[in-house]
Formats: structure tokens, C-alpha cells, sequence
């Protein structure tokens, strides 16, 4: 056979007919999946939902199965920004498979992302969500009896060293040039060095004087981010996002993205009742009895209303040197906060804790850390919760497709390969390892049989040593 070589400048052909275009063999996940959505006539829901934000006339848009698919493929593999997203399912067959577009077709572009994404309000993007667990609910996975609910941080798409204050629109270095003709250190003509700002802020910050807070400064980019403090005590611009999570079978009811100062007990009760609204909507009759959070979330005014919503609230109280005093607090605030210490005392309570400890939080592993939502790429807070929204519906089909066939990701089956070549390899270990030790037991044996002395004789008190095997050492020359 002769060596093929590449031609610098092919010819193209023509014309190609169609059944002569490379399909591939697609996914096998991405199939799946495209039965479940089919069987359950996702496209022609979504085809409903966004007519009224389109004209009746004029050249045929991309299709709205198409826009929420590809929002679903950053979720699966782990793409946070749409450019990112639209070059990989331009570059894969079994994506294009998934999204029904043929090679004679141009996927959509990342601009075009952005056009739908504008178009559609958040309101579309929540009915999204409800019909995925409309979906999840046909399949008789929703339980929803105890849910848990907790926070996290996303990074915005701002920098701290972008910030400017409210009042005047000064940035940093404006800023601290004031502050230094103020003090006196330079003239008002005077242009201080980079270095000799950077000294300056550094002797504030020893004093404790630098200090910014969301009331003075802002970001002139994302105005909507705030900024927030982090565990290690660094400061950034971003958002909270707090998931709703059912316990029995980890499904996010709701995922909602706030402002980053929001506390975390201001949103307590706003996130269940958008978790069973979202239930309601979605053709369920469960309803939520029970609610389990950390004790972030615990404040003697969320607990009381959860009362009065009769739902029962299992929140650990923060750790305190004093001790309560109810002469300020009616009755009926007081007895709720009693009732939520006792049913925290009991061992549902503490299982209770436990689950939402795991399962809430391997769904901010899901979606911030494999699922690319950690970091936005885009601007405003109505932007931000769009695409969390897909990106949570995206998770919940995940767990569906986990439930019904056993895979929830995609590259779950790479993983899978791993596991069955480490399990061989365990099992390899355990076979052999017998026969080795039994192989140096022997060899042992034959030593002691060929290099016993004439006159020696085996002591029980006296074991046997590599000293008293005789052998002439031998010398390489050197």
C-alpha cells in the first residue's frame, strides 16, 4: 500500500449529496435524552411559550429547542461561557445530532445567543424550569416532603479595581490621589506614581481606615454586583445563589440568584415559596411541610412567619455566650423559636442536617464547579438568574437520566471505563498477592534447607538469623 500524502490545497467538490454527509454515531446520552425531551413534547412547549415574543412575519428565527438546548450542553459539558458553547457544537457531530441541525447548517452563533436570550424574559426562562419538572414529576420522582435550602457565592463579571464611588465617580486612584492632597502629603498639581499610591493605600489599610462598602462604591459594569466579603477575607464583586433542594430525591425546586449582601435569612422564605410555586405550576400536589437550613438562616422573625405558612423549621441556633431573653418578644414569637430548638434536639432533626449538608451542597458542586456556573459572564442581575435557571433545569435532567438509565452526565462513562480498569486491577492485586507471599514462604524454606551448617541444630529460644548462613563473599575487582 502507497503512502498517502496530504494535499496543501484541496478541490472542493461541487455538489455532495446529502446521504453521502458524515452523521456520526452520536451519543448515547444525547440520544437518550432527546427521547425523554421527545416523549414529553418539550419542543413544541417551548415553541408556545416564546410565539408571543416574535413577529408573524419575516425570516424564521432559530428555534427556541435549539437556544435551550444549547444553554443544557454548557451544563453536560462544563462549558460557563457562550462562546465556548457555540464553538463546541459546531465542532461535534453528536451535539449537532442533539440539536437537529444537519452539516448543511450553520450552528447558531454565540451572538445569536445573546439576541434570544434578550428577547426572552425571565419569566420564559422560569416556565423552562417548571416544565423540566413537570417532566421529573411525570417520572414520579418528586417526593417533596423536606427540603433543604442554602447559599452560595458567584463571581460577577467585574473587578474590585474597577469600582468607582456613587457620589463623585471617582475610581481608586482619583480617590486616593484626594485623600493625599487632603492630608497634605502633595500639592494639588502634583501627579503622584503608582508606587507611591500603592505605599499610601498600604499605611490606610495598617490603620484600619480602608474600608469599601456597596453604599459608596459600585462597579460600572455590572452595577448589580455587589461587593461581597469572602471566608479567607478577601473581597470580591458577585451574586448569591440559593437552591431549594427536595432531600428525598435531590431536586432543585428552585435556584435563584440575589444580590450578594442579601442576608441569608431575608431569603429564607422567599426561595420556598418560589420552590412551591414552582411545584404548583408544574402539575404537582405536593406540598412542603418542612424546611432544613443552617444557622445562617436563623432569625426570630423567619422562623416565626414559616410558622405561619405551617411549615416546621429545622434551623440549628448560632452559637451565643448569653443567654435568650424573651421580656421584649411576644409569645407567639417566642413558642416558634422554642419548637424549632426542640425539634432540632431530636434525631430527625439531626439527620435532617446531615442530609442537607450533603445533598444541597453536592448540588453547588454540580452546578458552580463541573457545570461552568462558578463564574457569569454576564452582566445584571435578570441576566444572571436566566441562565442559573437552564442551568438548575439542566441538573434536574440530569438526575432523571441518572434515575431512569443510569448516567446523569455525559462524560460519566469515561469515568466509568476508570472504575471497571481500577476494579480489575484491585482484583489482579488480590488474586496475586496470595501466591506471592506463599512463593516467598517456599523460597525462605529452601534457604534454610541449603545453607544449614553440619553441626547445627534448631533451638526453639534461638531463631534463626541471616548470620548463620555461610556464604564467601564474592568481590567484583575494583
Amino acid at each position: 500500500m502507497a503512502l498517502g500524502r496530504r494535499e496543501d490545497s484541496q478541490q472542493q467538490e461541487f455538489w455532495m449529496p446529502v446521504q453521502n454527509l458524515s452523521k456520526g454515531p452520536g451519543h448515547v446520552f444525547y440520544d437518550k435524552l432527546n427521547q425523554v425531551l421527545a416523549k414529553a413534547g418539550f419542543d413544541k412547549v417551548l415553541e408556545d411559550l416564546c410565539h408571543p415574543f416574535y413577529a408573524s412575519t419575516g425570516r424564521s428565527s432559530i428555534p427556541p429547542g435549539v437556544y435551550f438546548r444549547m444553554l443544557l450542553v454548557g451544563y453536560f459539558e462544563g462549558i460557563d461561557s457562550q462562546r465556548g458553547i457555540a464553538w463546541r457544537c459546531e465542532d461535534s457531530l453528536s451535539l449537532r445530532r442533539f440539536l437537529g441541525i444537519s452539516l448543511g447548517k450553520e450552528t447558531p452563533d454565540h451572538s445569536s445567543l445573546t439576541r434570544i436570550r434578550d428577547r426572552l424574559p425571565l419569566e420564559i426562562h422560569e416556565q423552562v424550569f417548571q416544565q423540566v419538572l413537570s417532566i421529573i414529576d411525570d417520572h414520579g420522582l418528586l417526593k417533596l416532603k423536606a427540603v433543604g435550602v442554602d447559599s452560595t457565592l458567584l463571581e460577577a463579571n467585574a473587578a474590585m479595581k474597577t469600582i468607582v464611588r456613587k457620589d463623585s465617580g471617582e475610581d481608586w486612584k482619583a480617590y486616593l490621589k484626594r485623600l493625599m492632597q487632603e492630608q497634605g502629603l502633595i500639592d494639588e498639581g502634583d501627579n503622584p506614581s503608582d508606587d507611591e499610591l500603592r505605599k499610601f493605600d498600604k499605611t490606610r489599610n495598617k490603620q484600619g481606615k480602608k474600608k469599601v462598602s456597596n453604599e459608596e462604591w459600585q462597579s460600572p459594569s455590572d452595577p448589580d454586583a455587589r461587593i461581597v466579603k469572602m471566608k479567607d477575607g478577601r473581597t470580591h464583586l458577585g451574586y448569591k445563589a440559593e437552591h431549594v433542594v427536595d432531600l428525598d430525591n435531590e431536586i432543585i425546586l428552585s435556584a435563584t440568584v440575589h444580590h450578594g449582601t442579601q442576608s441569608d435569612a431575608g431569603t429564607l422564605l422567599e426561595s420556598v415559596v418560589s420552590a412551591q410555586r414552582n411545584v404548583i405550576l408544574a402539575g404537582s400536589p405536593e406540598e412542603i411541610e418542612e424546611v432544613a437550613a443552617d444557622k445562617g438562616y436563623h432569625k426570630n422573625e423567619t422562623i416565626t412567619q414559616a410558622t405561619d405558612f405551617e411549615i416546621r423549621t429545622y434551623i440549628p441556633e448560632p452559637n451565643s455566650p448569653h443567654n435568650r431573653t424573651w421580656t421584649d418578644k411576644s409569645d407567639e414569637v417566642k413558642q416558634a423559636v422554642l419548637n424549632n430548638r426542640r425539634r432540632m434536639s431530636r434525631t430527625k432533626g439531626k439527620d435532617l442536617q446531615r442530609q442537607r449538608s450533603e445533598k444541597v451542597e453536592r448540588s453547588f458542586a454540580h452546578i458552580c464547579q463541573t457545570g461552568g456556573a462558578r463564574r457569569t459572564w454576564l452582566r445584571g442581575l435578570e441576566k444572571v438568574n436566566k441562565r442559573y435557571q437552564i442551568v438548575a433545569a439542566a441538573r434536574n435532567l440530569g438526575l432523571l437520566m441518572l434515575k431512569v438509565f443510569g448516567i446523569g452526565k455525559p462524560r460519566n462513562l469515561q469515568g466509568g471505563i476508570g472504575a471497571l480498569l481500577a476494579l480489575w486491577g484491585i482484583c489482579r492485586l488480590l488474586w496475586t498477592a496470595p501466591r506471592r507471599f506463599l512463593h516467598s514462604l517456599t523460597t525462605k524454606t529452601t534457604l534454610l534447607a541449603t545453607f544449614q551448617p553440619r553441626n547445627w541444630k534448631p533451638s526453639p529460644h534461638r531463631p534463626f538469623t541471616p548470620r548463620q548462613l555461610k556464604i564467601t563473599p564474592t568481590s567484583t575487582g575494583c
